[in-house]
C-alpha cells in the first residue's frame, strides 16, 4: 500500500473566498469518488495557524506503485492539479505502508 500525502499554500493574493480557491477545493474533495484507483481519500483545509503549516491537505490510499501512476495520470486528478497549480504551490510524499 502507499500513502499518497500532498500539502498545499495558497499563493499570495488567494484566499478561501477566492473564486478558483474555491473551484478547486470543490473538484480535490471528489477525487476520492471518482478516480477508482484509490480506496481511501481524505481532503481539507488546515485548521491551524503556524507559519510553516501548509493551508490544504489531501491524503490517499492506492495498493501500489501503478495504481499511484494510474491516479497520477487519472484526468480528473490531472484537471484538479491544473487547478492548483495556478493558486498555491505544493510538496508531496508517497509513503509505503506495512500490512501490519
Amino acid at each position: 500500500m502507499i500513502r499518497h500525502i500532498a500539502l498545499f499554500k495558497l499563493k499570495p493574493g488567494y484566499d478561501w473566498d477566492h473564486p478558483q480557491v474555491a473551484a478547486a477545493e470543490a473538484l480535490a474533495v471528489r477525487i476520492g469518488d471518482e478516480v477508482p484507483e484509490l480506496l481511501q481519500w481524505q481532503a481539507g483545509r488546515n485548521v491551524t495557524d503556524r507559519p510553516v503549516a501548509y493551508d490544504y491537505a489531501i491524503v490517499g490510499l492506492v495498493p501500489d506503485e501503478a495504481a499511484l501512476g494510474r491516479y497520477l495520470v487519472h484526468p480528473f486528478h490531472q484537471r484538479s492539479a491544473d487547478l492548483w497549480k495556478e493558486i498555491s504551490t505544493w510538496v508531496i510524499a508517497d509513503l509505503v505502508e506495512s500490512a501490519a
